[in-house]
């Protein structure tokens, strides 16, 4: 973050040959790359220490004008302190601008950041989830917690920003945070947003992380066996609250639908289908893509069941949903009622939907990436992966067809 310079007091010759006073500037070099600046002072060459760059002499005028130049220097080293503690970069020319008042402020990275987090906010419920602003809003806490243990500076301009910022900001994730691989790629995945609105308003000349590479390490996604889903479904609770969470999660796990999306559905979105069933038409809110789901049994009888809940007929929804915390916090009291070692939570449910009630019973993967609301069927590909029943069974299938084959095979055989 700090630069090499170099000051050089110096007479430069007058157009005039014949003038008796020479001009007096300032040479500053940082980098191979100089500016020179005029003192509005001059000498005669005769009196000038060329090596010390100060008049020869103990008159009057001679310390005047050496401590007038020593001022200048210090002027120079000061601003020079001034650019490194604010993070805007140290070069000769920011140095010139900033002694003759008309330094360039440049860009400011945390001023950035607040303004796009503000159009994020204003946005949230239109565009944006709450926890998308949450997530940039810790980002941002996290760069300049990183600016300031590292460079000991609250902001940076953004022309400062290079490779190094970039990889010393994901070792601090790493390190300092304690950020796993996942979460470390999603910090600076956010903050690569900012730099890329720099980059789109040419306020960058340079993308700072143009070879910084990371990589999302796939994670295994917990899901209900089917043993378990059937544990659960069984399963009566004699608190209605318990047994009201543990519906409206069967019904995700019939229905795929995430909490978020479960608990903006109303009346309108329960329809008729092209079968003359009962489908659910929403849009996922995390995407805005179209779920278009048709309404198992169980799905349809968990409807049924709370249809005149006051929460339902009060706030015209079609479920009683409670928050997602509070839902997660009961989930985990059910799992230990029920037996189930794993640590529930309501978007399982999901991972449930697409594995053990519609991969695991030869729904197409095609299918069920639409019916999830997926933008990209690579996205619903990593369930398949997990599904080592699926790849039993149908191996077993392969099995025997090869066996029915070799049968036959010996029976011509023995005849012949």
């Amino acid at each position: 973050m700090n630069n090499f310079i170099t000051i050089l007091v110096h007479l430069v010759q007058p157009a005039d040959k014949n003038a008796s006073l020479y001009p007096i500037y300032i040479r500053i070099t940082i980098d191979g790359k100089r500016v020179e600046l005029s003192t509005k002072r001059d000498c005669e060459p005769a009196k000038w220490n060329r090596k010390a760059g100060r008049m020869i002499g103990s008159t009057e005028k001679a310390r005047q004008l050496n401590t007038f130049l020593d001022g200048m220097v210090s002027k120079i080293y000061d601003c020079q302190n001034d650019l490194i503690r604010n993070g805007t970069k140290v070069t000769s020319n920011n140095i010139k601008d900033k002694l003759s008042g008309k330094q360039d402020k440049g860009r400011m990275l945390v001023s950035i950041f607040k303004q796009h987090n503000k159009e994020v906010e204003n946005l949230v419920g239109k565009e944006y989830a709450q926890g998308t602003l949450d997530r940039y809003k810790v980002t941002l806490n996290h760069v300049v917690e990183f600016m300031q243990k590292k460079y000991g500076i609250d902001d940076i301009d953004i022309r400062m920003l290079n490779y190094e910022f970039i990889t010393d900001f994901n070792f601090f994730l790493r390190t300092v945070r304690n950020c796993g691989n996942n979460s470390a790629v999603k910090y600076i995945k956010n903050f690569k947003k900012i730099i890329l609105i720099c980059l789109s308003n040419n306020w960058l000349d340079k993308d700072p992380f143009l070879k910084f590479k990371q990589k999302v390490k796939e994670v295994e996604r917990d899901f209900l066996s089917e043993e378990e889903l059937q544990v659960l479904c069984s399963k009566e609770f004699n608190l209605h609250r318990v047994q009201l969470v543990k519906d409206l999660f069967v019904f995700s796990c019939y229905t795929g639908l995430a909490y978020i999306d479960a608990k903006n559905l109303t009346q309108d979105n329960l329809v008729i289908g092209i079968d003359g069933n009962h489908w659910i038409h929403t849009h996922r809110k995390k995407t805005d893509i179209p779920s278009h789901i048709p309404l198992l049994p169980q799905a349809m009888a968990i409807i049924e069941k709370y249809k005149d809940h006051p929460k339902v007929i009060n706030k015209a929804v079609l479920l009683p949903l409670q928050s997602n915390q509070k839902m997660n916090a009961y989930l985990k009291e059910i799992a230990d009622l029920c037996g189930i070692k794993k640590e529930l939570t309501f978007h399982i449910a999901r991972h449930t939907f697409a594995t053990t009630v519609t991969l695991s019973n030869d729904v197409p993967i095609e299918s069920v990436s639409k019916m999830l609301g997926h933008k990209s069927l690579r996205t619903t590909q990593h369930y398949a992966k997990i599904l080592d029943k699926k790849v039993s069974n149908d191996m077993n299938i392969l099995r025997t067809k090869f066996t029915s084959k070799m049968e036959v095979i010996k029976d011509k055989k023995a005849i012949s």
